[in-house]
């Protein structure tokens, strides 16, 4: 049996927001530069785009209503962790996008999510929180506290790895790493300690390893549903790679989403 046989699409559910707000007014990360123009008009192509990719694969895209004042609130991943219908919002570092939690909370709630819970520390969910089948990884360093992984395992009932990020420019876990099946990630190393690495090493019996040159245009930053992976066009390298393993990359342009230091899995929350 070859590696592509054995790749299996999984339907998935997400959890998009419009960019109809969109800007960059302030500069909390590394990638933010709010002196740099934002084309509105074609960061809402790119999201449109990347919506109708996922419809495209077979997958299922609801939306929440952006709200004024919130530019970063299309960055989806970040309002929640959702596992087996439960939902562990969001406790942001930054007061600029402190709102955006109430705002996903409050969506869950209205659409008959039972167990919806606040956070008590910060954690930003899906851009460091990443379930990987058997154990959810929890990312820490720069946005999210790694004493998150109490409120997973009470919450969710999964052992939690936590791993530590080091480089500023890879501010959130899900910039550095995309879990492609319950046995496979591509990750960038250098973005994490030795005991993150090895945590991962011990955990995953397949790893690709991204290039600098990919890492560096948010490659990582994807979503897999075991066989697809959408990742930024721009991650020519990786996207051979998750070929030469079986995997299936469709490259997708999120270039202006790029501007405030996000890509596809940025955009996408995934509901489980």
């Amino acid at each position: 049996m070859t590696e592509t046989t054995r790749r299996c699409t999984h339907a998935r559910t997400y959890l998009m927001c419009p960019p109809e707000h969109f800007a960059v007014q302030y500069a909390i990360n590394p990638w933010m530069n709010p002196d740099r123009a934002v084309d509105n008009a074609l960061a809402m192509r790119q999201w449109r785009h990347l919506r109708d990719t996922y419809q495209s694969l077979g997958h299922t895209v609801r939306t929440i209503t952006p709200e004024a004042g919130l530019p970063d609130m299309v960055f989806a991943a970040n309002g929640a962790t959702v596992i087996d219908g439960k939902v562990l919002g969001a406790n942001f570092k930054f007061p600029q996008r402190q709102p955006e939690a109430d705002a996903y909370l409050n969506w869950f709630r209205e659409h008959g999510y039972g167990q919806v819970r606040e956070s008590h520390v910060l954690n930003e969910g899906e851009g460091d929180i990443v379930f990987a089948g058997r154990a959810i990884l929890a990312g820490y360093g720069f946005r999210s506290d790694q004493a998150v992984r109490d409120e997973l395992t009470e919450l969710f009932g999964f052992p939690v790895i936590s791993l530590r990020l080091v480089d500023p420019r890879f501010y959130h876990l899900d910039t550095a790493l995309v879990v492609l099946d319950e046995t496979t990630i591509a990750y960038y190393p250098a973005a994490f300690d030795d005991a993150s690495r090895a945590a991962l090493a011990s955990h995953f019996s397949q790893i690709i390893e991204a290039k600098d040159e990919d890492a560096e245009v948010l490659g990582l930053n994807g979503i897999s549903d075991g066989r697809n992976v959408v990742l930024p066009v721009q991650a020519t390298g990786l996207a051979a790679q998750l070929a030469e393993a079986g995997f299936s990359p469709v490259g997708v342009d999120m270039s202006e989403l790029l501007k405030a230091g996000g890509g596809p899995k940025c955009c996408t929350l995934e509901l489980r």
